[in-house]
C-alpha cells in the first residue's frame, strides 16, 4: 500500500495494484471564496497550492468521493478527470451529482463493494457534534468513510469528514484497520463548533486503535482550519504519540 497526501482531503492510494484518487479538490490556490457559515470566511480557498501537476494527480484507476462538499469535489476536478473512470460515492444523491457532471460509471458503495479484487466498505461518519449537526444539518449533510481490504494488503480505513463518535469507534472495532486516515484540521463553523477531528479526537482514535498507524490528513488548506501541523506535532510529542501518528506535508508519500 502506498499513501500520498495531495492537499486537504485529496489523496492518492495505491492499493493491490490499483490507483485510487480520493476526494479530488483541484482548484488553484485562492480560486474560490471562503466557505460561508465558517470561521475566517474572508480567506479565499484553497489556502495552499497543489504539490504536483493536475495531470499527475488524476492518473488513477478509480475515484472515491466520501461526500460532495466543495472542498472535496470541484469544477477543476470535473474537467480534469476522464469521464469513464469508475467513480464510487456514498449514496444516490451524490451519484446524481457526479452523473450530472458527465461521468458514466458511477457506483454506490455499500458494506461489500468489489473492485478488481479489492473490497471497499462504506462506513458512517458524523460531520460535527450533535448541536452543530442540528443547527446546520442542511449545510453539513451526510458523510462517509471507506475501508479498503485485500488478502495481500494491510487494511486501510479513511474516516472522512467526521469527529470522534460512536460510528468511528464501531468501525475501528469491526474492521481492525492497520492504517487509519483522519481529517484533522479541526475545521470550525461560526460559533467555534468543530465539524471534523481536532487534537482530542485524534487522541481518542489513537487509544481506540492501539496497533494502527494513524495519518493526519486534511491539514492547512481551507479557511476554517484551526489546527496547524506544527500545533498538532507539539501535541503528539507531549502525549508521546509520534511513533504511531504521522502528519504528512502535501506531496508526501508513505508505504506500508
Amino acid at each position: 500500500m502506498q499513501f500520498t497526501q495531495i492537499r486537504n482531503a485529496t489523496l492518492k492510494i495505491d492499493y493491490a495494484g490499483k490507483k485510487f484518487l480520493i476526494d479530488p479538490w483541484l482548484a488553484e490556490k485562492g480560486a474560490v471564496p471562503g466557505f460561508g457559515g465558517t470561521i475566517n470566511d474572508h480567506i479565499r480557498n484553497p489556502t495552499a497550492e497543489l504539490p504536483m501537476p493536475v495531470c499527475e494527480i488524476v492518473d488513477a484507476d478509480a475515484v472515491i468521493l466520501t461526500h460532495d462538499h466543495p472542498d472535496h469535489w470541484d469544477e477543476t476536478a470535473q474537467q480534469a478527470i476522464r469521464k469513464d473512470i469508475p467513480f464510487f460515492v456514498q449514496h444516490e444523491k451524490d451519484a446524481q451529482t457526479i452523473r450530472s457532471a458527465g461521468f458514466s460509471d458511477i457506483r454506490v458503495m455499500d458494506e461489500n463493494t468489489r473492485f478488481e479484487g479489492i473490497t471497499l466498505i462504506k462506513t458512517p461518519g458524523q460531520h460535527g457534534r450533535p448541536k452543530v449537526l442540528e443547527d446546520m444539518k442542511a449545510l453539513l449533510g451526510e458523510v462517509s468513510g471507506v475501508v479498503f481490504r485485500h488478502p495481500d494488503e494491510k487494511t486501510l480505513y479513511i474516516a472522512g469528514d467526521t469527529v470522534w463518535c460512536q460510528a468511528v469507534g464501531d468501525s475501528l472495532k469491526k474492521y481492525h484497520p492497520d492504517v487509519v486516515v483522519l481529517n484533522s484540521c479541526d475545521a470550525q463553523v461560526i460559533g467555534n463548533e468543530s465539524i471534523i477531528m481536532g487534537k482530542q479526537d485524534i487522541y481518542e482514535v489513537y487509544k481506540a486503535a492501539p496497533e494502527a498507524t494513524v495519518i493526519a490528513s486534511h491539514m492547512e488548506a481551507v479557511n476554517h482550519a484551526t489546527l496547524t501541523r506544527k500545533e498538532l506535532c507539539e501535541f503528539l510529542s507531549e502525549k508521546a504519540m509520534t511513533q504511531r501518528v504521522l502528519v504528512p506535508e502535501d506531496g508526501e508519500t508513505y508505504s506500508f
